[in-house]
């Protein structure tokens, strides 16, 4: 008779159920296993790109851009969204966001580079950002872009380019305001609580070298709060029926920038992020119903542009590791160390990142800090999660990275990974290669009297 082979022990355990919320037992845990993505093994992916690896899902790409466009144009006749170039300046990414009809939002000369190449017409293009070169300037009124005035420096000198040219630039200017949610974000545009936005308004319609066509804002990032939207809507309707009123000059549109919240947990907060953060349809009724409350002639409706990124493409993307070693720390707490650190998971500083095994695993779980693998402290993925314990080689996964890592990664200490989209046929497609150290080293240039060595 075949002996049996003997089962590994594990401890017994009590587990809490956690339906939604935190409760008195703490958070629902996280070490449910996700071993496919959109049908593929997280495995196999790992095996034909390496590791770590980001993966993007076009098809929650696109679900998401169709939900917020039916959240919008429900509720407001009249919606353009335009993608944050600086959110994710991939191009498979951008691209799949323009095949939707988006246009793009720009905050550099690099970005606008960027989607001028990627096919994105000058004219469906909204250049922002403080730092705006003469070059950038002189080539976004080449190509009748949007340019968004940021303060009166840039108003002087694009109006200088505008009279020495003889040509008659679109523009809008940026507008920060109190709306209610605090520290206040001032560092951007004019105020138009103390008189700059309006001040703007009249050296603009009184020079007229500038085509005054639209007003944006921006309130904040990660904004948990739609009302603050319904009072910033307000002072921004209130501001373009002001604007006919004295100069009979129409605001075509009105830019409500972005900032909504995706997903993820913000660090120090007591509910999950699934559970805390607003539906888009709620920012959706906020605008909207400050829009249409206004009292704007019924044949003249301005359009409302939203620039919104981390909302539509934070849970798309997905980081998947593996693990290096184990150890305990001098206090008996479990550490993990991951090869994916804070230089390419950069938002793990500010969000707790669900993070789960990529395999199936038994149901014992346990505290653990999660290391990424630089020769810094300050390496540290999750400060506390509850996992079983990961044998090295075995595979994790981040979700919700897909916003602002790609941006913000760096080449410290380690490669870029390379990155991968699935498509909606379940296909995946290698759309940036893992850098290697000729790329790293291809710019540099070493003075001929440091190449010889004498040892």
């Amino acid at each position: 008779m075949k002996k049996k082979e003997k089962k590994i022990y594990e401890r017994p355990l009590i587990r809490p159920l956690n339906a939604s919320i935190s409760n008195k037992f703490g958070r629902r845990t996280e070490w449910l296993p996700l071993t496919h993505i959109d049908g593929i093994p997280v495995v196999d992916l790992i095996n034909e790109f390496g590791s770590p690896l980001f993966v993007y899902s076009e098809k929650k790409i696109r679900d998401n851009f169709m939900m917020a466009k039916r959240a919008f144009e429900t509720r407001y006749p009249k919606i353009q969204f335009a993608w944050s170039y600086k959110t994710c300046y991939l191009n498979a990414v951008c691209n799949v966001y323009h095949q939707m009809g988006s246009w793009a939002e720009v905050v550099s000369g690099f970005e606008y580079e960027k989607a001028l190449q990627n096919g994105v017409p000058g004219d469906k293009i909204i250049f922002n950002g403080p730092d705006k070169s003469k070059h950038d300037l002189l080539l976004a009124m080449k190509n009748n872009t949007l340019i968004h005035i940021d303060h009166f420096d840039e108003l002087y000198l694009l109006t200088e380019l505008a009279s020495s040219s003889k040509s008659k630039p679109r523009v809008a200017i940026r507008i920060n305001m109190d709306t209610g949610v605090y520290p206040q974000w001032d560092r951007f545009g004019f105020n138009y609580e103390n008189g700059q936005a309006w001040e703007a308004v009249n050296k603009i319609l009184m020079n007229d070298a500038l085509d005054l066509v639209g007003i944006h804002t921006h309130i904040g990032t990660f904004m948990m709060t739609p009302s603050a939207y319904a009072v910033a809507t307000a002072k921004m309707t209130e501001l373009a029926i002001q604007i006919k009123k004295k100069f009979n000059h129409i605001i075509t549109y009105i830019d409500m920038g972005g900032g909504f919240a995706s997903k993820n947990t913000l660090k120090g907060s007591y509910y999950a992020g699934a559970d805390a953060v607003p539906d888009i349809g709620e920012y959706a009724e906020a605008i909207t119903s400050a829009l249409l409350n206004a009292g704007f002639d019924r044949n003249n409706l301005p359009f409302l542009y939203l620039e919104t990124g981390r909302a539509l493409v934070d849970d798309t993307g997905f980081l998947l590791g593996t693990v290096l070693a184990n150890k305990r720390l001098a206090d008996g707490r479990r550490a993990t160390i991951l090869d994916f650190g804070v230089n390419t998971l950069f938002t793990s500083f500010w969000y707790d990142h669900k993070i789960s095994p990529a395999q199936e695993m038994g149901h014992y779980a346990e505290e653990t800090i999660l290391y990424g693998p630089l020769c810094m402290n300050i390496d540290v993925v999750r400060d506390a999660i509850s996992l079983p314990p990961l044998k090295p080689g075995q595979h994790v996964v981040a979700q919700y990275v897909g916003a602002y890592n790609i941006t913000q990664s760096m080449q410290f200490i380690t490669f870029r990974p390379a990155v991968v989209m699935i498509d909606r046929e379940g296909r995946s497609h290698l759309i940036r290669k893992r850098e290697s150290l000729d790329y790293v080293q291809k710019n540099e240039i070493l003075p001929s009297h440091l190449k010889k060595l004498n040892w």
